[in-house]
């Protein structure tokens, strides 16, 4: 499978990843900055967070992970949860602040 075609699996599997205290896709909310694939099948998903210190931090990790394992061709995945730039409301899509009330 090409890189693309498994980029797009992966962020569709990603879009199956809700933040459990707001009921929004991880990829709706624009918590994915970015997803990187190595020739070898090994993933690196940088993301952030809506917050700092978030207790859920931990449960989002190893389910971005889990769902990005599921994609056909994924030898091994590396989250990496960054700050920089720092996650806005502006990052979410229409969808997410319609379903969040958010003008």
């Amino acid at each position: 499978m090409d890189k693309e075609k498994m980029k797009e699996e992966i962020m569709d599997a990603l879009g199956e990843v809700n933040d459990p205290e707001l009921g929004i896709d991880i990829v709706n909310l624009g918590l994915i900055y970015g997803v990187d694939i190595d020739d070898e099948g090994n993933v690196k998903v940088t993301m952030t967070l809506t917050a700092m210190g978030c207790p859920l931090a931990g449960m989002i990790n190893g389910a971005v992970t889990e769902a990005v394992k599921r994609v056909e061709g994924v030898k091994d995945v590396e989250v990496n949860i960054v700050w920089d730039p720092p996650w806005t409301k502006d990052r979410m899509s229409r969808y997410a602040k319609i379903a969040l009330g958010i003008q």
